[in-house]
């Protein structure tokens, strides 16, 4: 039912908004099954995620997705289990995390290996800082992240929210 499980994209949007204010680096865990049962799916245009993606990348929240499937109908059918881990991934890669999913035969059978990654990555992460050259309005830049160290991984938000050029 929508009420008990509408969608974690609303809810992760209501935890941020929520957060008492702090300049910590904040990271969230979700394990869901991804499926936004207020908005549907089949498309990339969920009004739920979308906002999602803008609070965590506003907030500078780093989301990492343990994808696990739900109950009933929305537990087994292809079509929005498909949809569901598109959504985690789309949510943790646009903030600078990663997705984990086992595919579409199940639940995994242990969180373990997911977690053990996401250990290494949370003790082997850097704080980039940089200064973005502010618009007239507030708004989204791109960000590319590079390196001239071989075979190093980086992984980063794709886009940075920059607030207006202040006149003082």
């Amino acid at each position: 039912m929508s009420g008990i499980n509408g969608s974690p994209y609303f809810s992760l949007s209501e935890l941020i908004k929520h957060w008492p204010e702090s300049t910590a680096r904040r990271e969230v865990l979700m394990v869901s099954d991804g499926i936004d049962r207020y908005y549907g799916s089949g498309d990339l245009l969920d009004p739920y995620l979308s906002a999602a993606i803008e609070d965590v990348q506003r907030a500078g929240i780093v989301v990492y997705a343990i994808y696990t499937p739900g109950v009933g109908h929305y537990g087994h059918s292809y079509w929005h289990t498909y949809w569901g881990q598109i959504y985690l991934s789309k949510l943790a890669d646009e903030s600078g995390g990663e997705s984990y999913y086992i595919g579409f035969n199940g639940p995994p059978v242990t969180f373990t290996p997911y977690l053990d990654d996401l250990d290494h990555r949370l003790t082997h992460q850097y704080l980039l800082s940089f200064t973005a050259k502010p618009q007239k309005k507030n708004g989204w830049q791109p960000v590319k992240v590079t390196t001239e160290v071989p075979n190093a991984e980086l992984v980063s938000a794709s886009k940075v929210y920059v607030p207006a050029e202040r006149k003082e």
